[in-house]
């Protein structure tokens, strides 16, 4: 495992930040609490609650407890409410200082590190509510104010310097407008979390291949190549699942930590044999040119779109 500077802050992060939901504890709080055991064994000390469930927050309390909590980068995401089916979206400052507390009861983790709010729309984020989380922050109750997602308001959102951290989709693929809000946010001394590194469209060979590429015509013309054509593929994502000794979810995120203005990249598992093979990431050299086929292929994606 490697570790980057969070932020201004003087702390370190690991590369890998484990995100951990309803999914995590839905086989019970063993298997939960063997995941985090792994990511600690892997080197992973930064972990992410995707939502103030009170289950999950016991979970990760009860299986950090044996860690200097000083050693340790614990977010909790904001704004989904507890997570639980029917749970309404809630940023207001009596909901999210609630749920800020109650987590730090049941975890007995005595702070969290980052709030990260989760995709808040344009109005709904008043400003009693950034108060109420500037009061957690003063109190030390919460470390660092974060917010994460995706479309224009995020733009809006990192001017306003209220934020210290940005999570944000980040993937080969992702478009001009990402790279921008990053660098945005760089400028404004945020640290920077990337999630979605491995989207649907490129998760299996026949979608990366097929990735932004010409649609057939009517009654099957304009595809552009021939059936079984030896080259096709080329110029696409098709690599992303051809290269030896690599499995295309392992390139993408080592792609994604090439970017030095990224602190840690978010990534989520079911059994400790994934977060295994995703920790070691990290501590291994992309191949040769590899780097520069995925920024043709992005490159060229960008052209057909246009």
């Amino acid at each position: 495992m490697r570790y980057r500077p969070f932020g201004t802050t003087g702390a370190s992060i690991s590369t890998v930040t484990l995100s951990l939901g309803l999914d995590a504890i839905s086989r019970g709080p063993d298997a939960a609490a063997a995941l985090i055991y792994a990511g600690l064994e892997a080197g992973i000390n930064a972990y992410c609650l995707q939502s103030a469930d009170p289950v999950l927050a016991e979970c990760v309390g009860q299986a950090l407890s044996s860690v200097d909590r000083k050693l340790l980068n614990v977010s909790l995401t904001l704004g989904r409410g507890d997570g639980r089916r029917n749970s309404q979206r809630d940023f207001s400052a009596e909901g999210m200082t609630h749920a800020i507390d109650r987590a730090l009861h049941i975890s007995g983790l005595g702070w969290i590190d980052m709030a990260l709010l989760e995709q808040p729309e344009e109005n709904e984020l008043p400003q009693s509510s950034l108060n109420a989380l500037k009061a957690l922050r003063a109190t030390e109750r919460v470390r660092y104010l974060g917010v994460s997602g995706d479309g224009e308001v995020m733009d809006a959102y990192v001017s306003t310097g209220a934020f210290d951290v940005l999570a944000t989709p980040y993937h080969v693929d992702s478009e001009w407008r990402v790279r921008s809000r990053i660098r945005a946010a760089k400028e404004q001394d945020m640290a920077v979390f990337a999630y979605g590194y491995f989207p649907e469209t490129i998760a299996t060979p026949k979608k990366a291949a097929s990735l932004h590429q010409p649609k057939k015509g009517l009654f099957g013309f304009g595809s552009g190549r021939p059936k079984n054509d030896p080259l096709a593929g080329a110029g696409t994502f098709a690599f992303l699942h051809q290269t030896p000794g690599w499995d295309a979810e392992s390139i993408s995120l080592a792609h994604v930590m090439t970017d030095p203005a990224i602190c840690s990249v978010m990534i989520e598992a079911r059994d400790e044999a994934r977060i295994a093979v995703l920790a070691t990431v990290p501590d291994r050299d992309m191949p040769p040119g590899l780097s520069a086929q995925i920024e043709m292929a992005r490159v060229g994606a960008a052209r057909q779109v246009a």
